[in-house]
């Protein structure tokens, strides 16, 4: 596929992959156009993804292409979309993931509106990702090649429309071949260690902004075992992850791991190892890549986080946005507000929001 002469707007963040995808567009005799969204951070710190370095870095990049670049203010449309939910997640007791938000709310929807005011035909990222146009127009989301690096769990709530506006330069690509093309391409940010924390919790983590924003949202409570017996006190819900054994602050004949937690009485349920997994889950707000949900139950493999290990299963669509999880084998770590994410192969069908009806 060919994208020559295109006007195309590359969502750059001062980093090596979105600096080398506007790079490999340019080579194509692509309109190359740079836009790095100003996004909302905690007052009095930087957000990480358009910190003064990372602009700095990015018009840098800009000016070795001879591409122009925009810095283009998303702060109020972030704040509303990705930050108020987190917060509000955490405050309702489950652990809310704010990157996919942000990929379908303003990595997409908002560049793409911005995209569109300057005439762009589409947008690009450096996302490690791919599609495949079917027979029928029907647009495939696809894994990219490199495990370590794959990110179409985080593009899960694209929709067609999305990726019909969108190219990934980096589709085939690992991070080693695109470290190598930055270097030969003598990008200065060939060598920029990529990101990994929040990028709007300023320099401490998620708990510490938690308590600073809604210190109301976190307090001391009750932990029980699962017979409803008291063993301790937590520090606050927003502290604990299901499946954590240390930092519990309490003893028992064997670790005791967090089984669930209960925002209506703002308690800590904890229990033995073997009490821990669990093999059947809902998921809200599905998003189906195709546009539609299958009309039957499916086999896939199934990612509850980026970094687990896929697992097969049994998805049962039950209306256009919720599905039930039945997996072959209980996992440890299933987290309401997590992402479940649905997979045939490289390809990805899409998925929901984690959600437990407890019994």
């Amino acid at each position: 596929m060919t994208y020559a002469s295109k006007r195309i707007v590359v969502g750059m963040s001062g980093g090596v992959d979105s600096s080398v995808a506007a790079a490999l567009l340019k080579q194509k005799g692509c309109q190359v156009i740079g836009v790095m969204l100003r996004l909302w951070s905690d007052p009095g710190t930087q957000n990480r993804c358009c910190a003064p370095d990372a602009v700095i870095e990015a018009r840098r990049v800009a000016n070795q292409l001879e591409i122009p670049f925009y810095v283009m203010d998303a702060r109020e449309a972030f704040y509303n979309a990705v930050v108020d939910p987190f917060i509000e997640g955490y405050a309702r007791g489950i652990t809310p993931n704010p990157c996919v938000r942000c990929n379908q709310l303003i990595r997409w929807r908002f560049l793409r509106s911005r995209a569109k005011a300057l005439g762009a035909e589409k947008i690009a990222t450096g996302h490690y990702a791919r599609v495949q146009i079917l027979s029928d127009g029907c647009i495939q989301l696809l894994k990219n090649p490199d495990p370590d690096k794959d990110q179409s769990y985080f593009l899960h709530l694209l929709s067609q429309e999305d990726l019909r506006s969108t190219i990934f330069p980096l589709a085939d690509l690992s991070k080693d071949e695109v470290r190598k093309l930055a270097r030969d391409l003598s990008l200065s940010v060939a060598e920029r260690p990529d990101s990994q924390d929040l990028c709007f919790v300023g320099q401490g983590n998620y708990r510490d902004f938690l308590r600073g924003i809604k210190p109301d949202a976190i307090k001391p409570g009750p932990i029980l075992n699962q017979e409803g017996d008291l063993l301790g006190e937590h520090t606050g819900l927003a502290d604990y992850t299901i499946g954590q054994r240390k930092g519990l602050g309490i003893a028992g004949p064997e670790p005791y791991y967090v089984i669930r937690k209960d925002p209506d009485g703002n308690t800590l349920v904890v229990g033995f190892k073997g009490s821990l997994g669990r093999k059947e889950f809902k998921t809200h707000s599905v998003n189906w890549i195709a546009g539609c949900p299958p009309a039957e139950s499916f086999p896939a493999e199934i990612r509850i986080r980026y970094k687990s290990r896929p697992t097969a299963g049994v998805v049962t669509p039950i209306n256009d946005d919720q599905a039930h999880v039945i997996l072959k084998e209980p996992l440890p770590d299933i987290t309401p507000g997590q992402a479940g994410v649905f997979y045939q192969g490289e390809i990805c069908l899409g998925g929901g929001t984690i959600f437990l009806e407890e019994t």
